[in-house]
């Protein structure tokens, strides 16, 4: 009798897989994003530009003089009153630079200048244009209704104290004062006026100095700081 050779194959079932059970699948290739990429190469540019932008401005930087303590009207600035600092450069700002120190023992102050304050032009005047003897220069910062639209270097005005509530009076063209109101100068004259814009218009705030008495300059200049003067026009030699 012969004996059947044994194989490794059971009757009736299919043949097993070669393949180990334990091996992974194949990968799927991933997906590229391009639009990921340029966005990522767009922020980076955005990025680069910003900084650059800064660091531009922050060139645009000029040396100017602050005050470090306070100067008279009509005294000289001296250089232990000077130190150096850097600014913002603007065009519609007339800073004195600090290398034009030196230049300075030509001018005198045209206004009491308070310490802390960055030196710009309207608030010097040469030497040269000396000022009379008891006489000194109060700067003023006006608002509109506080001085005559037609305002002129040479005029004789009179300064009154007002108030934020004040009426404006539409024949001065200045800001009325209270009934009764002591004028703070009686007879002033304009020195210097700030000049108004290319259409006519006054600007908001309109520098203007004005020639007074040394014994008036206090009063002056404490309604000035408050922003409470206003000025009216009068004839030369009135009372």
């Amino acid at each position: 009798m012969k004996i059947q050779e044994r194989t490794g194959v059971t009757p009736g079932r299919g043949a097993v897989s070669a393949q180990p059970i334990g091996d992974r699948l194949p990968s799927v290739p991933r997906e590229r994003k391009p639009a990921l990429a340029a966005l990522a190469v767009l922020l980076i540019l955005v990025g680069a530009l910003g900084a650059t932008v800064l660091v531009l401005r922050a060139g645009d930087r000029v040396e100017v003089i602050k005050i470090t303590q306070n100067v008279t009207a009509g005294k000289p600035i001296p250089a232990s009153a000077m130190e150096s600092v850097m600014v913002a450069e603007d065009s519609g700002v007339d800073y004195v630079k600090y290398d034009q120190r030196n230049l300075l023992s030509d001018y005198r102050a045209t206004a009491d200048i308070v310490k802390g304050s960055l030196l710009v032009g309207p608030m010097l005047t040469e030497k040269s244009k000396g000022l009379p003897d008891g006489k000194v220069l109060v700067g003023l910062s006006l608002k509109s209704g506080q001085y005559p639209q037609d305002l002129a270097v040479g005029d004789t005005v009179s300064a009154y104290r007002v108030s934020d509530a004040a009426g404006k009076d539409s024949t001065s063209g200045a800001a009325g004062a209270s009934g009764g109101n002591t004028p703070l100068v009686r007879q002033a004259r304009v020195q210097t006026a700030g000049s108004t814009g290319g259409d006519g218009v006054a600007s908001a705030d309109y520098p203007v100095s004005i020639l007074v008495n040394q014994s008036d300059a206090a009063a002056v200049t404490q309604a000035a700081a408050a922003g409470e003067v206003a000025l009216v026009k009068v004839p030369k030699g009135s009372d």
